[in-house]
């Protein structure tokens, strides 16, 4: 039999998804599921979306450029002023979702054993971008006992080598909702401007931050504008996670020429998807406030409710719309899956990703999940008091003190 790929074998699966056949087995089974795993919300996507849809008149669904229609670059564009980023129309690469936008910025910028250094916990996703491109993440660990703040800038100094290419971050976080600080961005520019490095930030979530603080791009921090690789998707702020838009900005112009090199090996990003995406940029701020609103409001219910749960603790998140939560167990991978296959309560149970998939570092996050609350307050708090059930009924519960 011919053996497969060993960078198939390397693949890490997903903590999101990889326990998505056991949640399905339950739902055969009868039980309520309620999905905490996955960034997937539960607010509706905006009417503009469905509009711009039901207007189609082509009589083609053609191809699009591979790097995106313009009329939606051009929206992307004043959308990105709205927030101070400045950039050009060419330097606006749609992609096929942010994950493409990720895998493209790594195939472009990174040759095989060339070196990413990463905060931990981080999205799984980039582990498994940076195996496709050949290269290594390189993980700096933070911990939830201090929210997740960034390591002292001389941790990151200890691992740079000559094959460190890149310093990736997402802000704000996802999997920790961790938001970084001006202090803590300066401290990343002055490590990139030194190193010669690229800067990759991932931005999917700025529309959910929740300190009062202004939001920082990677793009407002002077001197590093053409080291800057900026992630953005459609996904999260407009609630429509299906149509796989996103989009990949940076003024490196070798950097530029080499993605659209990738883009054109695909094709084209999804036009009806792109067709949404535009229209949705026209959203009213109404819908945009009211989603952020609500979001505040799970945020400070989950929290209070996780932190009231014997044995479980979580920081406050200040953005996004996941947090990382520490259980009295002892392993958080056993117990989501004994959760979906032996344990109920009232005919419904959770499904949560385990933490250790968002860490490489081994035995970190061992007792840790992650939760998106991204269901409407009435299901989190069900889906809380099931927490609360399953950890009483837990064999492997460790009580710490």
């Amino acid at each position: 039999m011919p053996k497969v790929s060993h960078r198939g074998d390397e693949m890490p699966a997903s903590p999101i998804r990889r326990l998505v056949p056991l949640a399905n087995k339950a739902i055969e089974r009868g039980i309520k599921v309620y999905r905490l795993n996955i960034g997937q919300p539960d607010v509706p996507t905006p009417p503009e979306a469905f509009e711009a849809l039901t207007r189609i008149d082509r009589k083609v669904l053609e191809y699009s450029p591979s790097e995106g229609l313009l009329s939606l670059r051009k929206k992307l564009l004043q959308y990105y002023k709205r927030f101070n980023i400045d950039v050009d129309l060419d330097d606006i690469i749609v992609t096929t979702g942010g994950s493409e936008a990720v895998l493209f910025a790594f195939m472009a910028c990174l040759d095989p054993g060339d070196e990413i250094i990463v905060p931990e916990p981080a999205y799984a996703n980039y582990m498994a971008f940076a195996i496709s491109a050949g290269a290594k993440i390189v993980t700096i660990p933070s911990s939830i006992d201090d929210g997740f703040e960034l390591p002292p800038v001389e941790k990151f100094e200890e691992l740079i080598t000559p094959r460190t290419k890149g310093i990736l971050i997402c802000n704000p976080n996802n999997p920790t909702g961790y938001l970084y600080t001006m202090k803590e961005m300066l401290q990343i520019r002055d490590l990139v401007l030194k190193h010669d490095l690229f800067l990759f930030s991932d931005e999917v979530y700025r529309e959910f931050c929740y300190t009062g603080a202004p939001y920082i791009s990677a793009f407002h921090l002077p001197g590093i504008e053409d080291k800057v690789v900026l992630i953005d998707s459609v996904s999260k702020r407009y609630n429509e996670c299906g149509i796989r838009v996103g989009a990949l900005i940076t003024k490196h112009k070798e950097l530029k020429k080499n993605v659209m090199k990738f883009c054109q090996a695909r094709l084209s990003p999804p036009l009806l998807g792109q067709l949404v995406a535009e229209a949705s940029i026209d959203t009213p701020a109404e819908y945009m406030l009211a989603t952020y609103n609500e979001y505040v409001e799970r945020r400070k219910y989950l929290i209070d409710r996780i932190n009231n749960i014997p044995g479980c603790y979580s920081p406050i998140p200040m953005g996004a719309f996941y947090t990382l939560v520490r259980l009295p167990v002892d392993d958080a991978d056993k117990f989501c899956r004994w959760c979906l296959e032996e344990f109920s309560y009232e005919g419904e149970t959770i499904f949560m990703a385990p933490a250790s998939g968002f860490y490489t570092t081994p035995g970190m996050g061992v007792d840790e999940v992650r939760i998106a609350y991204v269901l409407k307050k009435e299901d989190l708090g069900r889906a809380m008091t099931v927490l609360a059930k399953a950890l009483e009924a837990y064999p492997g519960r460790v009580d710490r003190r």
